[in-house]
């Protein structure tokens, strides 16, 4: 329905420890007409990349935050009706976190900001930044919406090793000395040189540059492998491929063969589906299968994740792994889509690679690796115990796993016993 009073769009709250957002693309410019849940833009944060549906019908009136630019929740994206107002983003309230869950810590200040050189404030995340750094905002030059100070603005300036920098510091506590291994404070990017080109990081990537740095920091890392023929599989995949796309339309890939049997056998093994909880061992009676999916041209790597997993047959896998890859690929996940993850499942083996360590996402305890279907020589044992050569669908996989938690005899266990299962597939596993 179309409204006379100005509507505001707000940097929507995409998860509790989420706080800020950037904007990536807006559909609607400026005296465009837009119906109610029709896309407005799309937005980033280090979850999730999705897009903002428009809350009202009307005339797109204001657009108050660029493209590229990261604003706290609650900021006011863009008005739609009423008239023309300020270019300044206005914040609005930080929601509260559910009562059954955690928010994560915000450093003091944790509230938007006034200043008095007329800038309109600075974010949660802002403000966190220049509390640990000692630095005042106001000596910080802002690229923002009228001037404000943004999240790029503030790493900049402390990267830059600025004097307002250093005086503002000389009033607050200097931070404790960096212990001796601690890599060097990042310097100023060099500029191009001739033949290259920079790109600012976007969200999406710098979330991840940040989750795989964690987790190599976390995680005592270890990866075994172990060869897996997939002859039975693929005889059976061929028989049902015609009627599961035919009553389903639904792809029974390897992928949702092999998710299947993995599930089973973590039943046997809980500490792979597990995870270190502080000083605690945490075991699950659920597995949530988490699917690593790259985005379009290697823009980014997103992770959702099927929630109990154990309660699908191969039909409801390969749905499930074909819905959240499609969704995923069109920006349509919601954080519940991308958190919970138990264990992941990585599938590197469309492109054609037989081996990888892949990273495990924290706090999981697991990831298993899926790599190329080849055809190749393989010695067998028939009923009589005589060996032959035949021509075998052979699959390496590989299991990389917190060692903190998980002994290699018993990653070495589990992968024994998936590949057991993928070897004797039958009707019963359907």
């Amino acid at each position: 329905m179309t409204t006379g009073t100005a509507v505001d769009v707000v940097m929507p709250q995409m998860g509790v420890s989420v706080s800020e957002g950037t904007v990536t693309k807006w559909a609607k410019q400026v005296g465009d007409s837009i119906e109610a849940d029709e896309t407005l833009l799309e937005i980033s944060t280090d979850k999730v990349d999705t897009e903002v549906p428009s809350p009202a019908s009307g005339v797109v009136s204001e657009i108050l935050v660029s493209e590229g630019e990261t604003v706290a929740v609650g900021t006011v994206l863009a008005r739609i009706g009423g008239e023309a107002g300020a270019a300044a983003p206005a914040a609005g309230p930080q929601p509260e976190p559910a009562a059954t869950e955690v928010a994560e810590p915000l450093a003091q200040p944790a509230a938007p900001v006034a200043h008095e050189n007329g800038k309109a404030f600075v974010s949660p995340v802002v403000a966190r930044i220049a509390a640990e750094h000692g630095i005042d905002p106001t000596k910080v030059p802002g690229t923002g919406s009228g001037g404000r100070v943004t999240k790029r603005d503030i790493q900049a300036f402390v990267e830059s090793g600025s004097p307002a920098s250093t005086e503002a510091s000389q009033t607050v506590a200097p931070p404790p000395p960096a212990p001796a291994s601690a890599s060097p404070p990042s310097q100023e990017p060099q500029a191009p040189g001739l033949g290259e080109t920079l790109e600012p990081m976007s969200v999406m990537r710098r979330g991840i540059a940040d989750h795989m740095r964690r987790s190599l920091d976390t995680s005592a890392h270890v990866t075994s492998a172990i060869e897996v023929d997939m002859s039975k599989v693929a005889a059976i995949r061929e028989k049902l491929k015609q009627e599961y796309q035919a009553a389903y339309g639904v792809n029974p890939t390897y992928l949702a063969f092999i998710a299947r049997a993995a599930v089973e056998t973590l039943r046997d093994y809980p500490w792979v589906n597990g995870e270190i909880r502080g000083d605690k061992l945490v075991t699950k009676n659920f597995v949530n299968l988490g699917f690593a999916v790259e985005l379009a041209d290697g823009k980014g790597l997103i992770v959702p994740v099927v929630k109990n997993a154990e309660t699908l047959n191969l039909l409801g896998m390969a749905k499930s792994i074909a819905d959240i890859a499609k969704r995923a690929r069109e920006k349509q996940l919601t954080p519940d889509d991308v958190t919970g993850g138990s264990f992941t499942i990585t599938n590197p083996g469309g492109y054609g690679t037989f081996h990888g360590t892949p990273v495990i996402s924290q706090p999981q305890a697991g990831i298993l690796g899926t790599y190329a279907i080849v055809k190749r020589p393989w010695v067998i044992t028939d009923e009589n115990g005589a060996d032959a050569i035949a021509i075998r669908s052979m699959m390496n996989l590989t299991l990389t796993y917190d060692h903190r938690l998980v002994d290699g005899a018993y990653a070495g266990r589990f992968l024994r016993d998936l590949r057991e299962r993928l070897q004797t597939w039958g009707e019963s596993d359907y």
